[in-house]
């Protein structure tokens, strides 16, 4: 009897488990989407001379999708508004999400990190159980300037959803960096320096992720959620040259990366009429 009464609580657990009559197929949310790329030059497919397979098109090989890439290397966040009127004017509505990925170089080339808003008072209309009257309040405006990187930003998302307001856009906050040398003009400390600005690479990353709640908009923190840090030797093994670039991932860390991605957009659903 006690048998019986295991089999039958455990069929209403794990149904798919004990029945061997149709299995369950699960599609993923994305497949077979067009997904827009806007970033720099990890994810631009002419950087490393055609030898890096981008984390882009191993979504493209697993879940069917659609690349329009237009990440270029050396961007910062004030290039989006470029990034985006090309994909607008090659794709229109054919695109069904964008993610961005940037703010390694702005780090790198020491943009202050900025304010969000400008306050100032106001009068406003206000009415609560008596009649409406001017009170005088705070508000606050959202700085749209190329200044600062969170000026940057505002403007960056302002234009996206301007142009695709009906569409998923996804943040991507920038990976852990390490050395990088590209030739005596371009060599890049790694992330345990301050930029020249005086900030650390994490005001970056933390920037990103509180642009989430200024814009509504979903943010996936590559940052931690990808387990990839140059920083640590062994490590090494996702970049691109052991010896003079611990920036760019290579193909392994590109794969690494987009397993990470595959799983993260899961939960993200694409918006659809």
């Amino acid at each position: 009897m006690k048998s019986k009464i295991l089999s039958a609580v455990l069929l209403l657990l794990f149904p798919v488990l004990l029945s061997a009559q149709e299995p369950v197929l699960f599609q993923h949310p994305w497949q077979g989407k067009r997904i827009g790329y806007i970033g720099d030059s990890i994810t631009d497919p002419r950087n490393g001379g055609g030898k890096i397979h981008k984390y882009w098109a191993f979504l493209e090989e697993w879940l069917g999708t659609t690349s329009f890439v237009y990440g270029v290397s050396g961007r910062q966040w004030d290039d989006v508004p470029r990034q985006a009127n090309k994909l607008k004017e090659e794709h229109g509505d054919e695109v069904d999400a964008i993610l961005v990925f940037l703010g390694t170089n702005d780090f790198n080339h020491g943009v202050p990190i900025g304010e969000w808003y400008s306050e100032q008072e106001e009068e406003v209309m206000f009415a609560r159980g008596e009649p409406k009257k001017l009170v005088t309040r705070k508000r606050r405006t959202l700085l749209m300037t190329t200044d600062t990187y969170k000026g940057r930003i505002n403007i960056g998302i302002n234009h996206l959803k301007q142009l695709f307001p009906d569409k998923q856009i996804i943040l991507l906050t920038p990976l852990h960096r390490s050395l990088f040398i590209a030739n005596d003009t371009n060599v890049q400390p790694d992330e345990s320096y301050q930029n020249r600005c005086g900030e650390y690479i994490d005001a970056y990353i933390e920037t990103i992720k509180e642009a989430g709640n200024v814009w509504g908009i979903p943010v996936i923190d590559f940052n931690a959620v990808t387990g990839i840090n140059p920083m640590v030797k062994e490590q090494l093994i996702y970049m691109y040259d052991v010896e003079r670039d611990h920036l760019h991932p290579n193909t392994q860390g590109q794969k690494r990366m987009a397993k990470t991605l595959m799983y993260q957009l899961l939960t993200f659903p694409i918006i659809e009429e």
